[in-house]
């Protein structure tokens, strides 16, 4: 099996994709981290999902008897017939999901998403699982703490690990700038992340946190690059300025923003969409 996982990594980390196309399912294959990671990367509270990659995230000042949650892309969440589509929002939706997560020592351990608090793929591009225990349990059961998410919009040339669960990896680089508008295919993302070119994500990396080096502080979300040099399509996004002109670059990699998901937030730490303040669709 470590031979098989090999060879498949050996493969797609040839050919990437933006809205990802994973090339298996990463919770059907026993993967063997290298032990190094657990000393460049902090894995603990990484998630692996069978199609991309996430964290354990709480809300600053959530309590910790509360049930724990997951982050990752919008789409990531297996939505019957392909993906979100632009203006559609999932909210609240039961579901059974298995995913696993990473400890310190990169061993990982089975979680239960019961349902989607929020999804969408529509200014950015993200989605909340909530898990079956809170985080006293898990941190019980596995010694694993959640990542922070940022509640103020990060900035420019912050030191970044992107930490993939799907491919047991990660990268290291900076923020680069902020884009006005991305647009990839039906959907544009507002104010997007542009990383520096150490950060070069591939498929399945979707989902990944965006942490500031050294803290345990997730700043943006991992979720799409330009693959073949095209201009708004499809795995190929392009940037668009204030003016709106276009530009697009193979290769560039980008994240989107996760800070203003606290405006949709009551003080239980639920989403209320309707609330004047939300600057997430609804």
């Amino acid at each position: 099996m470590k031979i098989l996982f090999g060879l498949l990594f050996a493969i797609t980390s040839v050919s990437a994709y933006a809205i990802p196309q994973a090339p298996f399912n990463a919770l059907e294959v026993k993967s063997a981290p290298d032990a190094s990671l657990a000393l460049a990367y902090d894995f603990e509270g990484i998630v692996k999902l069978s199609n991309c990659s996430g964290s354990l995230i709480i809300f600053a000042g959530m309590p910790i008897t509360a049930k724990a949650i997951v982050m990752t892309n919008g789409h990531c969440i297996q939505k019957p017939g392909g993906y979100l589509n632009p203006g559609e929002v999932f909210h609240n939706r039961p579901i059974s999901r298995a995913m696993k997560i990473f400890d310190r020592d990169m061993k990982l351990f089975p979680i239960q998403a019961t349902k989607i608090l929020y999804a969408t793929m529509t200014n950015t591009d993200v989605a909340f699982y909530e898990l079956d225990q809170n985080y006293v349990q898990i941190m019980q059961a596995t010694n694993v703490r959640p990542f922070i998410l940022d509640g103020v919009h990060p900035v420019q040339g912050t030191s970044i690990d992107i930490i993939s669960g799907y491919w047991d990896r990660g990268y290291s680089c900076d923020i680069d700038s902020f884009i006005f508008k991305m647009k990839e295919g039906a959907w544009t993302w507002n104010d997007s992340i542009r990383y520096t070119s150490t950060c070069d994500t591939i498929g399945g990396t979707s989902g990944s946190p965006i942490i500031a080096r050294g803290e345990r502080r997730v700043v943006g979300i991992n979720n799409t690059s330009n693959e073949d040099g095209q201009v708004c399509t499809l795995n190929n996004p392009c940037e668009v300025n204030e003016n709106g002109d276009i530009n697009a670059a193979q290769g560039v990699r980008y994240g989107q923003q996760t800070f203003n998901v606290y405006t949709c937030l009551t003080p239980s730490f639920e989403f209320d969409l309707t609330s004047p303040l939300c600057e997430l669709p609804n």
